[in-house]
């Protein structure tokens, strides 16, 4: 397993944390597995293992939306810094934190709007494997609360004055 990204953070965070990354690993594993071994069938029996397909797409889904988190624990996200790179100090750490409360905000969206699909998505039913479709859409809200609780963390991180550990101190 990859080391953490982040030494400073809560035990309960660290295994959640932990707990992401071998899920986001799992699913991606097993989308490669399902995919390929329908190829197989396909090419070899003449016949599509059509659950391979429906779980392929719940695991990437799920993945997907896992993945975010683990991301954003790392702060690997895309992110356009010209502008907060040319500040310092103070006005820098406002910025960065500015910046997490914003992005919570939007999380905090996702999460509320993701619940409420999950809600007229449960009583549907999928093609084949007859699991509620609320199922798929439940990676939303849950990446979504994953991902804001790495977020906060680094909010605060950067309004304690420790930064990240992959930036230079006092950001």
């Amino acid at each position: 397993m990859l080391p953490d990204p982040v030494t400073d953070e809560p035990l309960p965070l660290r295994l959640v944390g932990r707990l992401v990354d071998l899920a986001v690993v799992l699913c991606g594993a097993g989308v490669a597995v399902l995919v390929f071994g329908n190829v197989l069938a396909r090419f070899f029996a003449g016949i599509d293992v059509a659950w391979s397909g429906e779980l392929a797409a719940f695991l990437l889904v799920w993945g997907t939306f896992l993945g975010g988190a683990a991301a954003a624990r790392r702060r690997a996200h895309m992110r356009v810094s010209e502008l907060v790179g040319l500040l310092g100090g103070g006005p820098r750490r406002a910025a960065e934190i500015a910046i997490n409360l914003a992005v919570a905000a939007l999380l905090g969206l996702v999460t509320w709007y993701g619940a409420i699909i999950v809600e007229l998505q449960w009583p549907q039913q999928t093609t084949v494997l007859y699991w509620p479709q609320g199922l798929l859409y439940l990676a939303m809200p849950v990446g979504a609360v994953l991902t804001l609780a790495f977020v906060l963390h680094d909010a605060v991180r950067v309004a304690n004055g420790r930064g990240h550990p992959a930036e230079p101190a006092g950001v």
